[in-house]
């Protein structure tokens, strides 16, 4: 069986067919900084499958995975303990239904499922409704800057902190170019963006931005990256949309997805919501039943009157979520946060007694910033050599670090051995 199953005259004749002049041609739309053309003359030519999987497999092979090394890494992606039950409960029958739950009568573990799922992120968030989740993160900020243009009728966001730089990417991908302001603007402004903890993974006070945005005629959107942060900080009650990742609870770090966006805003704006909401009734016999009570997305509606293009929610990510939530309960979660930052807590502590580095950050949940005494990609790249995932390198002495519930004390000793021989 060959792995490449065309011709180079199969695929002249499609050239010649489509009027492309070569296969770079199809993707012209595709900006020249996507392309990772390092990689191709590596690849073997015309190989089998089974030969093509184990040169693949050598490469992987090649990779320091978080389950066997210390591990410091952050950055909007976190590594969390997932217990065993999760996994079983994901697959019960009850929850082996239809991919989109359109048909209640056999949907009803789906359909509950994301009930709960949205009444958690309802109470975490202190919001009053949530959506059914979003694709991740990123595309949840995109969405509130979208949905908050909509209900104020203008078209400017401010980016307020220190966000995540791939969700601001991805919010420069979905708005007009110039729609991105600094603080200092006062015109036309849809939204005020706050991450919190930023992205340096110091926590953000809102009151301050909250009455901007109303002096501004703006809505509040606050950015959540770190979930489990929410068992300590206060719930951003105050904002008028709270979105982010829900990945901590439940997913595995997965090469960076799938994940798990979340999405809740105040009610006066929930026809304006992306996606699709589950609700609760009772059906002919007067059982509780779970029907979609609002999709505002375009399969369902009037093209032009649909909110957004989002096309599915994260179900099965949803539910592993909602599982790993109703394990936990409202004090296993405080509890976890309160592990998260005695871990992080006592890595800066043993870091800032290491000549040379300091802890930037005053305060922090699980994550902060340390200066080294060399350039941080150098050290990362040296203790990547020696089995240590470092944490994030930023610019120039600066590192990103992480601890979490996973986080050992011998991983602690390891990583400053290393630090303090450099």
């Amino acid at each position: 069986m060959r792995y490449l199953p065309l011709s180079a005259q199969d695929r002249e004749d499609m050239l010649s067919t489509s009027g492309a002049k070569n296969i770079r041609a199809l993707y012209e739309d595709v900006p020249d900084s996507a392309y990772n053309d390092a990689l191709i003359p590596t690849l073997p030519a015309h190989k089998t499958e089974m030969a093509v999987e184990k040169h693949l497999v050598r490469y992987s092979n090649q990779n320091i995975d978080a389950a066997h090394a210390p591990f410091f890494l952050g950055a909007g992606v976190y590594n969390h303990h997932i217990p065993a039950s999760v996994d079983y409960v994901i697959q019960r029958s009850e929850f082996l239904t239809a991919y989109t739950p359109y048909q209640p009568e056999i949907a009803q573990g789906t359909l509950q499922v994301i009930y709960e799922f949205q009444t958690m992120i309802a109470k975490l968030t202190g919001q009053d409704v949530a959506n059914a989740s979003l694709y991740d993160g990123a595309t949840a900020l995109a969405e509130a800057a979208l949905m908050a243009m909509r209900v104020t009728r203008k078209n400017k966001v401010i980016i307020a902190n220190d966000i995540n730089p791939d969700y601001q990417e991805t919010l420069s991908t979905y708005l007009k170019d110039d729609a991105i302001v600094d603080a200092d603007t006062s015109d036309d402004i849809a939204a005020i963006i706050i991450q919190s903890p930023d992205f340096y993974g110091r926590p953000e006070k809102y009151l301050a931005w909250r009455k901007k945005a109303d002096a501004l005629g703006a809505l509040l959107v606050v950015v959540i990256t770190e979930i489990i942060s929410l068992g300590m900080l206060p719930a951003p009650d105050m904002a008028d949309i709270v979105c982010g990742e829900g990945q901590s609870i439940g997913l595995p770090m997965s090469f960076g997805g799938p994940h798990l966006g979340f999405f809740a805003c105040r009610n006066d704006y929930l026809r304006q919501m992306p996606g699709r909401l589950c609700g609760k009734t009772v059906d002919a016999d007067g059982k509780d039943s779970y029907v979609l009570t609002l999709s505002t997305r375009e399969q369902h509606i009037r093209r032009d009157k649909a909110t957004s293009n989002i096309c599915t929610n994260q179900g099965l990510c949803a539910l592993a979520f909602t599982v790993h939530m109703a394990l936990l309960g409202d004090l296993g979660f405080r509890q976890l946060a309160q592990l998260n930052h005695e871990r992080a807590v006592m890595l800066a502590d043993k870091l800032s007694a290491v000549k040379g580095i300091a802890v930037e950050n005053e305060t922090f949940f699980n994550e902060f910033v340390i200066t080294l005494p060399e350039n941080a990609e150098k050290v990362v790249n040296t203790l990547a050599a020696q089995g240590i995932i470092a944490g994030l390198p930023l610019n120039d002495n600066r590192l990103l670090i992480c601890a979490t519930e996973k986080t050992e004390d011998a991983d602690m000793d390891i990583l400053i051995e290393a630090l303090s021989t450099l």
